[in-house]
């Protein structure tokens, strides 16, 4: 081969690859309802990336998924969720159906996910709380079997619950790759 050939080829592939690095970007790893998710991100002190990958996990970013157990909209919150989480962030008026705005919905994710994260000081063991409750994370900390400091999760009991932070962290790692951040959770 010669070298222009060689040029040629690889000018291809690198083509290709920022192709697929698109198509990744816009269809597998999508920056969907950026304006909410800076703006809350930012208000909650949270990596706009974290909470895109939550919002991948947890309903696909369809704004009006429910879950079999009722957990609604982009984030998936419980209308009782919803409902506490209302009276912390001042909304005076509260209906299960605002859980499918997204504004309202990415804004609700956003402060109880920095409230878990505060509460735990850990981003994975906040995680495992979204999704499987506060209550049993808080159990998970207190058995030697799945915590060795009683403030980090070592093994994670259900395996739903793991599933869910490790798809929530692969994600994550995509979404940094594929935007070009450098931090990791």
């Amino acid at each position: 081969m010669n070298l222009k050939k060689i040029i040629a080829f690889l000018l291809l592939v690198l083509l290709a690859f920022l192709g697929i690095q698109q198509g990744m970007k816009k269809y597998l790893y999508p920056y969907e309802y950026k304006e909410y998710v800076e703006k809350y991100s930012n208000e909650y002190n949270l990596d706009p990336l974290l909470v895109l990958s939550v919002i991948k996990t947890e309903s696909k970013f369809k704004e009006d998924s429910t879950s079999s157990k009722g957990a609604k909209g982009l984030m998936q919150i419980m209308d009782s969720t919803g409902q506490w989480i209302s009276s912390n962030v001042e909304i005076s008026y509260f209906l299960p159906h605002m859980l499918y705005n997204p504004e309202i919905n990415i804004m609700m994710g956003c402060w109880y996910l920095n409230n878990l994260i505060e509460q735990f000081g850990n981003v994975d063991t906040a995680l495992a709380a979204y999704n499987a409750g506060s209550g049993n994370v808080n159990e998970w900390l207190k058995d030697s079997e799945y915590s060795k400091d009683g403030e980090t999760l070592y093994n994670i009991p259900f395996a739903e619950t793991k599933k869910y932070v490790d798809k929530i962290k692969v994600s994550y790692k995509m979404y940094k790759y594929l935007y070009g951040e450098e931090q990791s959770i």
